[in-house]
C-alpha cells in the first residue's frame, strides 16, 4: 500500500479503495482521518482535533497534485484534468 509520509502524517492508499472516488487515509499514533482529494474534504475522522483536522486540510490541499499522481498511478488511471 502506497503511503506518501507529509509532516509526520502517513497518507496511505488501500487497494480496496478501487472503486471509491479518489482519497488518502491520514494516519499517525491512533489517529486516522479519511480525506476525498476531489474536492478535498472531510469524509470521517476518529480521534483527531480539531486544530489537526485542519493542518490535516490544509496539508492535503497544498499536496493535492501529488496525492492525485500517486492515486493516478497506484490504481492505473489516467489523470482526468
Amino acid at each position: 500500500m502506497p503511503t506518501i509520509l507529509i509532516d509526520g502524517y502517513k497518507f496511505r492508499f488501500y487497494s480496496s479503495d478501487l472503486f471509491e472516488p479518489p482519497h488518502v487515509h491520514v494516519l499517525r499514533e491512533e489517529n486516522e482521518a479519511k480525506i476525498w482529494l476531489q474536492p478535498v474534504m472531510l469524509q470521517h475522522n476518529h480521534g483527531y482535533n480539531h486544530a489537526e483536522l485542519n493542518r490535516i486540510l490544509r496539508l492535503t490541499r497544498q499536496n493535492q497534485e501529488h496525492l492525485m499522481e500517486a492515486w493516478n498511478a497506484y490504481f492505473n488511471r489516467e489523470s482526468h484534468e
